[in-house]
């Protein structure tokens, strides 16, 4: 009986240990998190901002952050997607940023919204644009992203004539290489994987430099590494989306490759999917293209402002597009073989 008790005893003292130790370890936990992010609780709407990356927020108060997002105004708009409206928030003469807004009320919104957040907040890449923090109240949310300068490249492409740009052939290819590698990095390297299922020009955005910043995951989709496709309610955006997706209602990492190539052919033809003359003649960008380069007369598919360029860097850049729009989807590359097949056009040089 005396062991039994001393036992007992012992058993005792090893799963009070272990709970404490649980609970010191998720106190830690907690405390580096809180140093890496800048947390205010506004009592007065009861709401919460949350700014990610503490030392690089530090010189920004995060009561007047908070004041001035919520001044934030029509005047201050961007822009607009399926997801929300997008923001200017100046907080100084050196500091900007972008805000999305986001209405609550659908389970769909909120749960689009979460995901964002949890995936958005850790990942850092030359061509994926910043989630800086969020602010989260009863009825709407706001996504807290770095801003980029020249827009998106729908607006530069398809925009009103101030907000267009001349693109130039090396720009374009830079974009389209910049773009590729946001989109293979989200495909590849994130764990668990990520499909964006809304990859287009106007989730294409531009900063200072004119290098590409993958941008909106309002729609992005968690994907397990050992898992091939994730069912999920409809969504994209009609001309970019992949022939598959219209029968199985399933988005896969080879729908935003097939999306990429359409990009690819706004970049070489300046034209925008739904161009109102496809329209009128019930064809679509994709068809159009094929059919001009199957009788071999890809030079009256080109952008006119492309300028001076290779024609066979161009052709190359044709061949990669056509291949991401094949219409069975193991026959696409993966987005990794697309930034190979992009980089070697430069490397053959």
């Amino acid at each position: 009986m005396g062991k039994a008790l001393v036992l007992a005893f012992y058993i005792t003292i090893c799963c009070v240990a272990f709970i404490i130790s649980k609970i010191v370890i998720s106190v830690l936990i907690y405390k580096r998190w809180k140093k890496k992010h800048l947390v205010h609780e506004d009592g007065f709407s009861g709401g919460k901002m949350v700014l990610f990356g503490a030392p690089t927020m530090k010189p920004l108060k995060t009561d007047v952050f908070l004041k001035k997002t919520l001044k934030l105004s029509n005047k201050d708009i961007i822009g607009s997607g399926g997801y929300g409206t997008v923001y200017k928030l100046t907080v100084n003469d050196s500091t900007a940023f972008a805000v999305k807004r986001l209405s609550r009320g659908s389970p769909d919104r909120d749960r689009g919204f979460e995901r964002e957040l949890e995936t958005m907040g850790d990942i850092k890449h030359r061509n994926i644009v910043t989630l800086h923090g969020y602010y989260t109240a009863p009825n709407y949310n706001l996504l807290i992203y770095e801003l980029m300068p020249n827009g998106s490249l729908d607006a530069v492409l398809h925009g009103r004539s101030t907000d267009k740009m001349h693109l130039d052939w090396p720009t374009r290819y830079k974009i389209a290489l910049g773009a590729a590698r946001g989109i293979s990095y989200l495909h590849h390297d994130c764990i668990p994987h990520i499909i964006h299922r809304d990859i287009k020009s106007s989730n294409i955005l531009l900063d200072q430099n004119m290098e590409a910043r993958v941008s909106d995951f309002g729609l992005a989709t968690l994907m397990e590494p050992d898992k091939t496709h994730v069912s999920t309610l409809v969504a994209g955006t009609f001309g970019y989306l992949a022939p598959e997706y219209f029968d199985t209602g399933r988005a896969t990492a080879k729908g935003d490759v097939y999306s990429f190539g359409v990009v690819l052919l706004e970049l070489l033809t300046g034209k925008k999917p739904t161009d109102e003359a496809f329209i009128e003649e019930g064809t679509k960008l994709v068809t159009w293209v094929k059919a001009v380069v199957q009788d071999r007369r890809e030079e009256y598919v080109l952008d006119s402002n492309l300028g001076c360029c290779s024609i066979d860097e161009i052709n190359t850049v044709f061949s990669i597009a056509l291949i991401c729009l094949e219409p069975e989807p193991s026959k696409r590359p993966t987005m990794d073989e697309v930034v190979k097949m992009l980089e070697q056009i430069k490397n053959k040089k």
